[in-house]
């Protein structure tokens, strides 16, 4: 069964996700994408949630609280958000594969390091074979290829990240992890009447756009 994982560096729901989606890998074929999550938001017309106020500090909150409660090390980068723009980068200039993603999640997440400059990604970039990182990011395959995945994403219905989507189901955060674990062993049970009815529910209000 194939499966993609949709992920920005910000965001620190992806990093907490990200082993549990390695865990994931011995029973999905997962391919990992890098997506500016910052267009995401600005096509939903939505704000990040470090973004409100209030919403922000219990984010942040919750995230260590979570970390602690799970054993993860973290530490929160000098400032978030960040522009992740960078990283992202760095993260396709490598074909966004396994070993690179958990160096640059560890860079910023574990470590609490800054990567907003690509030179504060140098020590990060040279582990995973990029010896001038400020070039390689700069150039336009890559940016090409990073606005290509974000674009995509937004077409499969993308709006949050990080996603696991498992064909045309969408599970959305690291609290679905769950649910993605409940969902392999039930196929299912997404067929039940009850999830079919709410699948169709009518809005019964809808607020002006601003």
């Amino acid at each position: 069964m194939q499966a993609r994982w949709y992920f920005d560096f910000v965001s620190p729901f992806a990093y907490l996700q990200w082993p549990k989606i390695l865990g994931l890998r011995e029973r999905l074929d997962v391919t990992p994408i890098p997506i500016v999550f910052g267009a995401v938001l600005a096509h939903h017309g939505q704000l990040g949630p470090a973004e409100i106020r209030g919403k922000r500090e219990f984010t942040y909150g919750f995230v260590q609280w979570l970390a602690d409660r799970e054993g993860v090390s973290l530490r929160f980068p000098p400032a978030h958000p960040f522009n992740s723009l960078a990283a992202l980068r760095l993260c396709v200039a490598v074909d966004s594969h396994w070993p690179a993603i958990g160096a640059i999640f560890d860079h910023l997440w574990r470590d609490g390091r800054s990567g907003a400059q690509a030179s504060e990604l140098d020590e990060v970039a040279r582990t995973i074979g990029i010896d001038d990182v400020a070039v390689r990011i700069a150039q336009d395959d890559v940016k090409v290829q990073l606005r290509a995945n974000t674009t995509a994403a937004i077409e499969a219905g993308i709006f949050g990240v990080p996603t696991l989507a498992i064909g045309h189901r969408l599970f959305w955060g690291n609290d679905a992890s769950p649910m993605i674990d409940d969902f392999l062993e039930h196929p299912g049970m997404f067929d039940t009447d009850e999830q079919q009815r709410i699948a169709r529910l009518p809005l019964g209000v809808e607020r002006a756009r601003r």
